[in-house]
């Protein structure tokens, strides 16, 4: 289940992404304020996808956050690994944090573990098919 933590990061991410692509730093509370999410949460969640090079920052008078490149080359995949870990249900199946299952007698024939790999593979597939580009666009479209 995605944690509401996920939720907040997507929508401050969709945010970002619908402003102009020459548009100045938006302050976190204006992101805040439209993106519907609380200003303390928001402030830990900007400064994750910051140092994972997904926002850059500005301070100042002036400042606040972009995107740090086209919203079309950001995926939802992308945000959520960021703010959750590896998008695998369970460790075995995972590509970046692998470990095998303790209570496992053999990896090659679990039926649990082939299933969590097709559900890894198509929730990575969807996830990382799905660019900020893209989810602006059918947010729009439903409008």
């Amino acid at each position: 289940m995605l944690t509401q933590r996920s939720r907040y990061a997507l929508r401050a991410m969709l945010f970002l992404a619908e402003a102009p692509q020459a548009s100045p730093p938006i302050p976190m509370t204006r992101i805040a304020q439209e993106a519907n999410v609380p200003r303390k949460f928001l402030e830990l969640i900007l400064a994750d996808l910051r140092e994972a090079g997904l926002l850059v920052s500005q301070r100042g008078k002036m400042g606040g956050y972009l995107l740090s490149r086209p919203r079309h080359l950001i995926s939802l995949g992308d945000i959520i690994r960021v703010i959750e870990g590896p998008l695998a249900l369970v460790p075995c199946v995972s590509r970046s944090a692998y470990r095998r299952c303790a209570d496992c007698r053999d990896e090659a024939s679990c039926a649990i573990r082939q299933a969590m790999l097709r559900v890894r593979d198509e929730t990575a597939r969807v996830l990382d098919g799905t660019s900020l580009a893209d989810a602006v666009a059918q947010d729009l479209a439903a409008a």
